[in-house]
């Protein structure tokens, strides 16, 4: 079994709630800047020139990007610890909606080409999986922070 030097423990332990934390910030960020990029659309004028400017379509897509690789990246080494930890995962509601978040922002993500092409439908998809995907990020913080908190108490 792998053990994690004593020194590392903490901050390999907190890695995950704090990188989801951050996600979740990430996350609510990305969503205001497609907000903004879908503004774009019906816009006109100085509105309309502001945000070409400001980059909102390009940032928003870097943001998602970020997003994708973190989010798989933070579900894979919570998933890890956890495992390192206790020598088993707890297959619960916290690790399932975890592994369906990680999924829908894949499936989020690999719809940027057919909305590049116009496709409304893929858009409508793309803003429901997203909106789907705050709502349980909420979730997700909430049952978290409950978990950090056991944690804390067994130390």
């Amino acid at each position: 079994m792998i053990e994690i030097p004593e020194p590392l423990q903490p901050v390999i332990t907190f890695a995950h709630p704090v990188l989801m934390w951050i996600l979740f910030a990430l996350t609510l960020y990305a969503m205001y800047l497609g907000i903004q990029t879908r503004r774009l659309r019906t816009l006109s004028g100085e509105e309309k020139k502001a945000l070409i400017q400001a980059k909102v379509n390009v940032k928003h897509h870097q943001v998602g990007a970020i997003l994708l690789a973190l989010m798989v990246m933070g579900t894979i080494g919570g998933m890890a610890v956890t495992y390192i930890n206790n020598g088993k995962l707890f297959v619960g509601p916290h690790l399932i909606v975890g592994l369906a978040m990680t999924a829908l922002v894949a499936i989020s993500a690999s719809l940027t080409p057919f909305m590049q092409k116009g496709s409304e439908a893929a858009r409508a998809l793309h803003m429901t999986l997203n909106l789907f995907l705050v709502i349980l990020f909420g979730w997700q913080a909430v049952t978290g922070l409950q978990i950090v908190q056991r944690i804390l108490n067994a130390s």
